[in-house]
This record gives structure tokens, C-alpha cells and sequence, in this order.
């Protein structure tokens, strides 16, 4: 799996955009070392992959990663092997490491998941939300909202993680929160690429929702919510990449 560090081309042997092309683009993201180094390095390259500077299908070279995070290979081949046994990263026999192709399936059985945890958090968020709550539910739409107009893509994934995470806190459920919290990942992951065509609708689908979570209204809230995470599972099925997948 480790290659020289240098010359390499931008693109890998399938064709695709290797790691170095995809990195050059992007400033050099040193990684800090408070916490363990393997730690870090596997926290920086889950999140390089689930914003998508490193896409799906693309060659991950041992060599660029480390210089790309200052660390050495050891780190970036542990973080990889634990990328790979939690489905982030692929490795392959006399080829390397690639970032995982995430098929439609996965994606309809996660994404259907995350739409049940989801609607029963604004239910039950609609019964115990207060008047502070609802107004930090408006903050976090109103910066949603601004990253819509500035064509911020991870600004609206950053932004739509916050929100649907403070609803599920105002859930007032521990097990609910940790369930969710263990899919959101990949939800942003998969919500990556449809958070533009999808800006409109759903920032429009998360006021609706605020509105009825401020009522009390938990019927409302519980159909709206289910509505919105049906129509993000429809438009991740229906985005350009899927016809050429």
C-alpha cells in the first residue's frame, strides 16, 4: 500500500483522482496531537472523506496523507485499516486503499433509518421545546438559511448536522441521541453531494418544522419531519452521479 511520496501522478491506476490531486487543491490541515496521534490522524481522514475533498472511489497513497497531516505513514496505515473495518475505506489486494463507493442500497437502508430515529425526535422535541429553545432553533435556521445564499456547501452540511442535531437534544431522549449520533456521519457524508439542489426545499421543509415544534404541535412536527428525511433519501436516489453509478 505505501508508495514513494514523490513523483505521482494526480490520478490513480482505475483512472480516478488520487488522494495527491484531490490534497493539492486543498491548504494543508496539520493535525494537532493533544489527543492519540492514531486517533487524530483517523478523526482528520474520516472527515476528509465525509466532506468530500477525498471522494468516493478515489486512491488514498499512504505517502501523500502523511505529508498532507505532518505525521508519518504509521498513523495514516492504522487509521486506514480502521477506516476500512468501519466501511469508510476499501483496501485492496496489490492496488491500495481506496475511499469506499458507498452504493444505493447502503445508502436507502441507512438513510431510512436515520428518517424513523429522526421523525420521533421532532415528536417528541415539539412536546418539550420552550420559548429559549425555539429561539436558538431560529438561530441555527437563520445560519442554514445564510449559507443557502452564499452557495456554502459545507456550510449547509454544518449547518443542517446542527440543527437536526439540536432537535434531537431537545428530544430529552439519551438512547435516541446515541443511535442518531451514530449515523450522522454518514448522513452528512451521503447528504454531501444533494445539499445545494436539495437548499431550497429543505431549509423551507426545517421552518415548517420550527414553526411546529414552537406550537407544541407534536402530530405536525412528527409529519413534517418524516416528509423532510423521506424527500433527502429521494433526492440522494435521484442526484446526477446516481444515473453514472
Amino acid at each position: 500500500m505505501s508508495q514513494p511520496a514523490s513523483p505521482l501522478p494526480d490520478r490513480g491506476p482505475t483512472g480516478r483522482r488520487s488522494a495527491k490531486g484531490a490534497l493539492g487543491s486543498a491548504p494543508a490541515k496539520r493535525v494537532e496531537r493533544p489527543a492519540p496521534l492514531r486517533q487524530v490522524v483517523y478523526e482528520a481522514l474520516a472527515e476528509l472523506i465525509v466532506n468530500r475533498t477525498l471522494e468516493p472511489g478515489q486512491h488514498l497513497v499512504e505517502a501523500d496523507l502523511a505529508e498532507y497531516l505532518g505525521v508519518s505513514r504509521q498513523p495514516v496505515r492504522e487509521a486506514l485499516q480502521r477506516l476500512q473495518s468501519e466501511g469508510w475505506v476499501d483496501l485492496r489486494p496489490a492496488q491500495g486503499a481506496f475511499v469506499h463507493q458507498p452504493t444505493d442500497e447502503e445508502a436507502d437502508q441507512l438513510l431510512s433509518v436515520r428518517s424513523v430515529l429522526e421523525t420521533y425526535s421532532a415528536k417528541l422535541a415539539a412536546a418539550r421545546a420552550t420559548r429559549e429553545d425555539v429561539r436558538r432553533l431560529w438561530e441555527l435556521q437563520n445560519v442554514g438559511v445564510t449559507a443557502l445564499t452564499e452557495d456554502d456547501t459545507e456550510g449547509l452540511v454544518a449547518a443542517n448536522a446542527a440543527l437536526h442535531a439540536f432537535i434531537t437534544e431537545l428530544s430529552g431522549n439519551a438512547v435516541l441521541a446515541e443511535l442518531i449520533g451514530l449515523v450522522d456521519r454518514r448522513v452528512r457524508w451521503y447528504y454531501t453531494p444533494i445539499a445545494r439542489p436539495r437548499g431550497h426545499d429543505a431549509w423551507n421543509e426545517h421552518d415548517e418544522l420550527i414553526h411546529a415544534i414552537s406550537d407544541g404541535d407534536v402530530d405536525a412536527a412528527e409529519q413534517i419531519m418524516a416528509k423532510h428525511t423521506e424527500r433527502t433519501r429521494q433526492a440522494y436516489h435521484e442526484r446526477p452521479e446516481a444515473s453514472r453509478s
